[in-house]
């Protein structure tokens, strides 16, 4: 991870450098360039708040809307003004953003690297592909312009996702890249810097109709992650048990005018106060963490995973075989607890690193057919006497209710046998 960083920020210190020597601007670019980074300043002031508390609540996903001042000054500047402009906006965005809101300064320092190299490769793309006097204002100046777009993307993204790959190699593409949403944000960003560039050279004064939408979208984003930040579980990234609720709610009722079958987990960590116990709630905070990638892995993408307090996990399932559901279910369940207890993971103690491996999960599931009119808290109900027997069975077990549920009434569940290791 230290040499990723250090690879990438020796790139930037070295075009910083070589810019700067080779550097002659006009008195035009100078003036520009200064616009550029007084704006990007005026910008951060005016939403100061707004992007400290983005920082705290979009910490893992944090998308830097300055993208605006920095691609225009990328297509507009030479290299030397682009980079000080850079410069000078992320210095600023560091003691009035980043500081007060802890974070380590070597983690602005690298994004202000990618910033600098992204700005070099889009400013080459420019510089290359706009042939002598071609103007940005035709059909050719928006391809290069889409150009320039996706090199500054491709290489600032690319730089992160390298350096989140080496410190965690098992991180998912959500980790890497960010969800659909910070993708979009980050185009949108990327398109207003186009435009900006596009108006600058009409009138410098059009810089002030930049404003209004990039302060809009900075609000708009805030209200988005601050909407995610209070659906997802702080110590796993799994669903609340309320937002869970709210989005198995909606499930239920796709399945039902798709007339398909849907099946719900509830899993639960097996002694989970012997971790605790042992090794403190930091390590248990650690345990979590691990088991909810597990479960999450296990699944696909678009099941419903939420944690619903302590060590209780649960899963909606849409869409499972129609010919098969129980089967399908007790697949599912069988490659989570079989992933569970190969699970080894590891946490730093004041002895050294140690690892807490011997971990295994219970689960209770149930299957509802289409036409059931049941609610979700009556399946959670017939899954949670399901977790129950395979608790009294030893523990590191499945059950699954032997027979769908296919009306308001639910009784005492039907529970298969042999569903572990242990049994067999």
């Amino acid at each position: 991870m230290i040499a990723a960083l250090a690879v990438v920020e020796s790139c930037a210190a070295g075009l910083v450098v070589a810019t700067a020597i080779a550097s002659d601007p006009s008195v035009s670019a100078v003036l520009l360039g200064l616009l550029l980074a007084v704006t990007g300043i005026a910008h951060t002031e005016i939403a100061t708040g707004v992007e400290r508390a983005r920082r705290r609540v979009g910490e893992k996903s944090y998308t830097d809307l300055s993208t605006i001042w920095t691609f225009a000054a990328a297509v507009l500047l030479p290299p030397a003004m682009a980079t000080a402009a850079v410069v000078v906006i992320y210095t600023h965005l560091w003691f009035r953003v980043w500081k007060p809101a802890r974070f380590p300064l070597y983690r602005h320092v690298f994004t202000t690297s990618t910033v600098l190299l992204a700005v070099q490769a889009a400013h080459e793309i420019v510089l290359r592909a706009a042939a002598p006097g071609l103007s940005l204002h035709g059909l050719a100046g928006l391809a290069v312009l889409l150009l320039a777009a996706a090199a500054y993307a491709t290489v600032n993204s690319a730089l992160i996702a390298a350096a989140v790959a080496a410190n965690d190699p098992q991180a998912r593409p959500t980790d890497l890249f960010g969800h659909l949403d910070d993708i979009m944000v980050e185009v949108a960003t990327l398109c207003l810097g186009a435009m900006l560039a596009l108006t600058l050279t009409f009138s410098w004064w059009f810089v002030l109709l930049a404003f209004p939408p990039i302060l809009v979208l900075q609000r708009a984003v805030l209200v988005r992650e601050l909407a995610a930040a209070a659906s997802t579980d702080g110590k796993t990234g799994l669903l609340t048990a309320a937002a869970w609720n709210v989005r198995a709610g909606q499930e239920l009722r796709r399945a039902r005018r798709g007339s398909t079958p849907f099946a719900l987990l509830v899993l639960d960590l097996d002694h989970f106060k012997n971790v605790n116990d042992t090794h403190g709630h930091l390590a248990g905070d650690r345990v979590l963490a691990a088991v909810a990638d597990a479960v999450r892995d296990e699944v696909r993408g678009n099941d419903l995973v939420g944690r619903f307090g302590g060590e209780e996990f649960v899963v909606l399932l849409p869409g499972l075989p129609e010919d098969h559901p129980v089967g399908g279910l007790r697949m599912v369940a069988e490659r989570i607890r079989i992933r569970v207890e190969h699970l080894d993971v590891p946490i730093e103690t004041p002895d050294g690193p140690l690892s807490i491996a011997d971990l295994s999960i219970s689960a209770g599931g149930a299957i509802v057919t289409p036409e059931a009119s049941t609610t979700i808290e009556q399946v959670l109900s017939l899954a949670d006497r399901a977790l129950y027997a395979a608790k009294e069975a030893g523990r590191n077990a499945v059950r699954i209710a032997g027979h769908p549920v296919a009306g308001p009434r639910i009784d005492s569940p039907a529970l298969e046998p042999e569903r572990s290791a242990e049994d067999r």
